[in-house]
C-alpha cells in the first residue's frame, strides 16, 4: 500500500508525491468528509485532461488505476493505494484503468 499526493503546483501542472503515516501525522487523527461514493470503470476507461472536481481521497479497492501527469510521467497505483487528490486548478491529470479489470474506487471527499 501506497500513500501519495497529487497537487498542482506552482507551474500550474500536477506533481505526485508520495508520503507515509510518519511524514503527515496529522492524518492519523479525525478528518471531517462529505460522505463516500463508490465507482467502478471498465478496462480501458480513458479520461483526458481534468482537474480534480475537488480535494478528494481516492483508494483503489480493485484493478489498476494509471495516472499521467503533464511532464510525460506515468504512475500506476493498485488495491490499497490511496491519493490525496488535490489538484483542482491548472491542466490536471490523466486517468487510465489499465490491465484487464474493472477498477474500483472508494472517492471521500474532504468537507470544506
Amino acid at each position: 500500500m501506497g500513500m501519495y499526493r497529487l497537487y498542482t503546483g506552482t507551474d500550474r501542472e500536477s506533481h505526485l508525491e508520495e508520503f507515509t503515516l510518519a511524514d503527515q501525522p496529522e492524518l492519523s487523527s479525525l478528518t471531517a468528509t462529505a460522505g463516500i461514493m463508490f465507482r467502478e470503470a471498465p478496462p480501458g476507461d480513458y479520461i483526458d485532461w481534468h482537474p480534480a472536481p475537488r480535494r478528494q481521497w481516492v483508494i483503489i479497492l480493485a484493478g489498476q488505476l494509471e495516472i499521467g501527469l503533464g511532464d510525460g510521467t506515468r504512475r500506476r497505483f493498485q488495491p490499497g493505494d490511496a491519493r490525496l487528490v488535490e489538484d483542482t486548478t491548472g491542466r490536471g491529470h490523466t486517468t487510465r484503468v489499465v490491465g484487464n479489470q474493472p477498477c474500483v474506487t472508494a472517492v471521500v471527499p474532504l468537507a470544506a
